[in-house]
């Protein structure tokens, strides 16, 4: 854990995007930060290949906020720094129906409880709370800023590897 949640964290965010990442295994975000890779349902990995190339060649990032399902809470933020590879098996993880795998490069790694994002509502989802969101959903620019921030700024209680 010594080698994330830095303090500050200088980026330029021009031309970046930001996705929220579901999943039902707190098993599968552990092995992803072990091994800096991650993956997903076969739409969900179109979806993040597709929005990894567009901003890599405005010059920007891909951010993924991870929020295991039915935890009440977003549990990190990693970097997507490579397109999806759909020819490598996907031997990391135990979720067969997650197809293709990408590099991430971790940058948070903490708990930080819903109550903390609720309040940021998604107008590209039905008005609906960030907390809300489905797995590869996109995140408007000024509210993942938002998500972004308040992931950085809230203090480190514990994290995915404490459970």
């Amino acid at each position: 854990i010594n080698n994330y949640n830095p303090v500050h964290f200088d980026i330029n965010f021009e031309n970046s995007k930001f996705f929220v990442i579901k999943c039902s295994n707190k098993d599968a975000i552990r092995r992803s930060i072990r091994h800096s890779l991650w993956s997903s349902t076969l739409y969900g990995g179109q979806r993040l290949d597709k929005a990894f190339k567009e901003v890599t060649q405005n010059g920007g990032k891909l951010f993924l906020f991870f929020s295991p399902n039915g935890s009440g809470k977003f549990c990190g933020i990693s970097q997507m720094t490579s397109s999806v590879d759909y020819t490598t098996p996907v031997l990391f993880l135990a979720e067969v129906k997650w197809k293709g795998q990408f590099s991430v490069e971790w940058i948070y790694v903490k708990d930080v409880p819903n109550d903390q994002l609720r309040h940021i509502r998604l107008n590209n989802n039905k008005n609906k709370p960030v907390t809300n969101s489905r797995d590869t959903q996109e995140i408007p620019y000024a509210e993942g800023l938002q998500v972004f921030k308040i992931i950085q700024q809230y203090p480190y209680l514990g994290c995915v590897f404490d459970e």
